[in-house]
């Protein structure tokens, strides 16, 4: 399914417009979608080589009672020709849920279209769209009324009405009345996009464009070193030993990236530089390992050293399975028949018993 339809919008009858009612709707558009309005249309008329393609898009903004403000807008895909034309209603959907996570405050007003008058083709498609507004609005963009003289932008709105003739119900286009309403940022950046995107006032503008210009410049050249190669090759040149001795030395001096000495070289280089960093790696993880291995160790000398505890004077079996403390000097006797290890000793063992 195409985003625009080639057939012309001017090919259909013209719609009936009202000229006894009036809108009391208070409609104001921003900059922004004036400009996705300009900018879809002339992309599509380059695409489709058309100087009047049918083109559809989607109007979102606020609407307060009879205050409509038109902030943003998307462009649509839509199939057929004429009276004929669909809107993809999934690719829509989509589309406006995902402007919705970005701009939960926006509704869907309308939509719009590029041509001189509204058609017959318009009414239709604007009654595919009273599934997501009860009175969806209608933007057409003139660009042929643009003259020399005139100031105004070639923009008009409707919205639909029913009208009763001659007992029988009809649709027409009531137009509604719309101006401009441009906030400070607003005004700062179409300010901008008029003075050509700020020209000769960016440092990157002004950088990209000596980076354009100098490899402009080298490729010229290149080229014309191959023209002269290939004609002396061809024997349409005469050879110049000088220049071709220049243009030699000026290719050995080139990065001799796909040269096999090369890249044997650099490849010796990226495994030593990857040997230096997985041996880093292993000395961190083995001295990662050491610090357990401590901390288990002394944790279980603190167990050694309860349990041993627990055998001593005060556990089970008093002096016959503790040490026997002589008078006031502290020493510790072995009783008679056991021996009493200190917790120091345990420690030593169990140490020993590890690193065995």
């Amino acid at each position: 399914m195409n985003r625009t339809a080639s057939s012309s919008s001017g090919a259909s009858a013209p719609a009936i417009i009202s000229t006894t009612s009036q809108s009391s709707l208070n409609l104001s558009v921003h900059p922004l979608p004036l400009l996705n309005i300009s900018e879809h249309f002339t992309r599509t008329c380059l695409q489709t080589e058309s100087v009047s393609p049918l083109l559809v898009g989607a109007l979102l903004g606020t609407q307060n009672g009879r205050e409509v403000e038109i902030l943003n807008s998307f462009e649509l895909a839509i199939s057929g020709t004429g009276e004929a034309t669909l809107v993809d209603h999934a690719f829509m959907v989509t589309r406006r849920e995902q402007y919705k996570q970005v701009f939960p405050s926006l509704d869907f007003l309308g939509w719009y279209t590029v041509s001189p008058y509204p058609t017959a083709t318009h009414l239709s498609i604007h009654s595919q769209f009273a599934a997501y507004s009860e009175s969806p609005l209608f933007l057409v963009l003139s660009p042929t009324a643009i003259t020399n003289a005139s100031e105004d932008i070639p923009l008009h709105a409707y919205e639909a009405a029913v009208e009763i003739v001659e007992r029988r119900s009809r649709t027409v286009l009531v137009e509604v009345g719309w101006k401009v309403e441009t906030g400070e940022a607003e005004r700062i950046s179409v300010d901008w996009v008029a003075r050509g995107g700020g020209e000769g006032g960016g440092s990157l503008a002004s950088h990209l464009q000596t980076q354009r210009a100098a490899i402009s410049m080298l490729h010229e050249r290149v080229l014309l070193l191959t023209r002269y190669l290939t004609g002396v090759l061809l024997g349409q040149t005469k050879k110049d030993h000088d220049a071709i001795r220049a243009l030699s030395a000026l290719v050995a001096s080139l990065p001799a990236s796909e040269h096999v000495e090369f890249r044997k070289e650099f490849d010796t280089e990226y495994e030593d530089v990857q040997l230096t960093s997985y041996l880093a790696t292993l000395t961190k993880t083995a001295s990662t390992l050491n610090d357990l291995v401590d901390k288990f160790l002394i944790t279980t000398a603190n167990k050694e050293s309860s349990r041993d505890a627990h055998s001593g004077p005060g556990g089970p079996g008093g002096a016959m399975h503790g040490p026997r403390r002589m008078g006031g000097g502290g020493n510790r006797m072995p009783a008679s028949g056991f021996s009493y290890h200190r917790p120091e000793d345990t420690w030593m063992r169990q140490t020993a018993r590890t690193y065995d």
